[in-house]
């Protein structure tokens, strides 16, 4: 079952139960900043996600999505507030799911694949363009859509 709410109406959850992870909607003049993720990969494998990845520990989920943001695409984003979203997947099984989504409107750096043996590629999209693509998520559409409405942010 997954649950979708705003991060700030949830406690921290015991990182042992469940995979916690932190991505970045990273949005800029051609859209919306995603990754493909490669076809051999075990979780959401041959699909379109956010970057980010795993909270290691001593890190919040803010210190996780700057240091992945700067692992896999190469660029320094300001990760503001709290998570914009927070999706649920068996949050209670040692294989469930905790993700936090930041929107991400600034950022220095150029994006560029610094993780080939994650993604084999990192794309723009306009919204029009998200609709026609397998995202990791179903919950993704909706919130890039609010992202890339005009006057958002």
């Amino acid at each position: 079952m997954t649950n979708v709410a705003p991060q700030h109406s949830f406690e921290r959850l015991d990182r042992r139960m469940a995979h916690h992870v932190a991505v970045g909607a990273l949005i800029g003049p051609k859209g919306v900043l995603l990754a493909h993720r490669r076809s051999d990969l075990r979780y959401y494998p041959d699909c379109w996600d956010f970057p980010g990845g795993h909270i290691e520990d001593g890190e919040t989920p803010a210190m996780a999505l700057v240091r992945e943001l700067s692992e896999e695409i190469g660029v320094t984003a300001l990760v503001e507030g709290e998570a914009g979203l927070r999706i649920l997947q068996d949050a209670e099984s040692a294989e469930g799911l905790v993700l936090d989504l930041w929107a991400i409107f600034d950022w220095v750096g150029s994006v560029a694949n610094h993780a080939p043996e994650e993604h084999d590629d990192v794309r723009w999209f306009d919204l029009a363009a998200v609709q026609s693509v397998q995202l990791a998520h179903p919950m993704y559409r909706d919130f890039i859509a609010g992202l890339l409405s005009p006057g958002h942010r």
